[in-house]
C-alpha cells in the first residue's frame, strides 16, 4: 500500500508534465542544431597593378573641415606622388614619398619633412587614411584581412571593410569584371573622402 501512494502522485504529476517536457526538449534540440553558415559573395577575379597613374576629383572632409579640388597621384612600389590642386586649378599640395622619406610642399612654398607618408599624407588629402592600404581599395583588390560585404552584378567589390575603413564603390569604369572604380567614398566615423576618378593608367 505504502508503495502505491507514493507511486501513484508521481505517475500522475509526470502525466501532467508531458507536453510542456515535450515542448522544452524541442526548444533544446533547435537551439543546439548547427547555424546555416552565411555564405561569402562571390568576388569577381581581380588584380591590381604595381604601378599607376590616377587623375580625378576629390572632396574631403573630417567632420569640421572640408576641402575639394583635383588630385593627380603617380604611384609605384616604394615611391608616391601626390599633387593636389584647388577649384581654380592652383596646385595646393605636392607630396613625394620614397625610400628616403616623404616630402611635403604646400601653395606658399614652405617644405616639410617626415620619415614616412603617414605622417604628412593627411595635410595632402584632408583625412588620415592609411598609405599602405590606399592603393588597393583605389583599384577595388582589397588586401588580406580586408572584408568584402557585398558585390555588384558582375561580382566587383560594392561594399569593402578594412581595418575600421569603409569603402563604397558607387560606379565602375567600365561593365567588366575587371573594370576600375570610376567613383568610391572612403569613411571611417566623420572622417570622408569622394573620389571621382577622370582618367587611371597602369605604369610599366
Amino acid at each position: 500500500m505504502s508503495t502505491a501512494l507514493l507511486l501513484a502522485p508521481a505517475t500522475a504529476h509526470a502525466g501532467r508534465r508531458g507536453p510542456l517536457a515535450a515542448l522544452v526538449a524541442a526548444v533544446l534540440i533547435s537551439a543546439c542544431a548547427p547555424l546555416a553558415p552565411v555564405t561569402a559573395p562571390t568576388v569577381a577575379q581581380r588584380r591590381a597593378v604595381d604601378a599607376f597613374e590616377l587623375d580625378g576629383r576629390m572632396s574631403a572632409s573630417d567632420g569640421s573641415r572640408a576641402a575639394s579640388g583635383r588630385v593627380e597621384w603617380q604611384h609605384a612600389p616604394g615611391a608616391d606622388i601626390w599633387t593636389v590642386y584647388t577649384p581654380l586649378g592652383q596646385i595646393a599640395a605636392r607630396l613625394e614619398s620614397d625610400a628616403g622619406g616623404a616630402r611635403l610642399t604646400d601653395a606658399a612654398g614652405q617644405r616639410i619633412e617626415a620619415p614616412h607618408a603617414d605622417a604628412l599624407l593627411p595635410q595632402v588629402l584632408g583625412v588620415d587614411v592609411p598609405v599602405a592600404r590606399l592603393g588597393g581599395w583605389i583599384q577595388a583588390t582589397p588586401a588580406a584581412g580586408a572584408e568584402v560585404r557585398s558585390v555588384d552584378a558582375l561580382g566587383r567589390p560594392a561594399l569593402v571593410l578594412d581595418q575600421g575603413w569603409r569603402i563604397d564603390y558607387l560606379d565602375y569604369a567600365e561593365p567588366t569584371p575587371d573594370a576600375m572604380p570610376a567613383r568610391l567614398d572612403i569613411s571611417r566615423g566623420d572622417a570622408r573622402i569622394r573620389l571621382i576618378i577622370d582618367a587611371w593608367s597602369p605604369r610599366p
